[in-house]
């Protein structure tokens, strides 16, 4: 059953192309940032441990893991790397 919010979402996205489009890049960057933290948790790396591997100041690591919108592709490279990880992108 959808809540309230879901189905003022779904009818906002079907009146409002602007808003569908916002709505969408800000769920996808939410998600990346997301997994960033999870997989930072899971090696069990704290955002200043992990901001000392990658010679950064911890409120870089803090915006990437809540703000990935401005965030490059080589940074996720490196994060993942830090972390003893790959980084895939895929296009769908």
């Amino acid at each position: 059953m959808m809540s309230d919010v879901e189905r003022y979402i779904k009818k906002r996205k079907q009146v409002d192309v602007e808003f569908a489009e916002d709505f969408e890049l800000g769920y996808s960057n939410f998600k990346v940032g997301v997994l960033l933290a999870q997989a930072r948790e899971a090696a069990g790396i704290t955002q200043e441990e992990l901001a000392s591997r990658l010679n950064l100041d911890i409120s870089i690591i803090v915006n990437i893991e809540n703000n990935v919108e401005n965030v490059g592709i080589l940074t996720l490279e490196k994060y993942a790397e830090a972390l003893g990880k790959r980084l895939f992108v895929e296009i769908k």
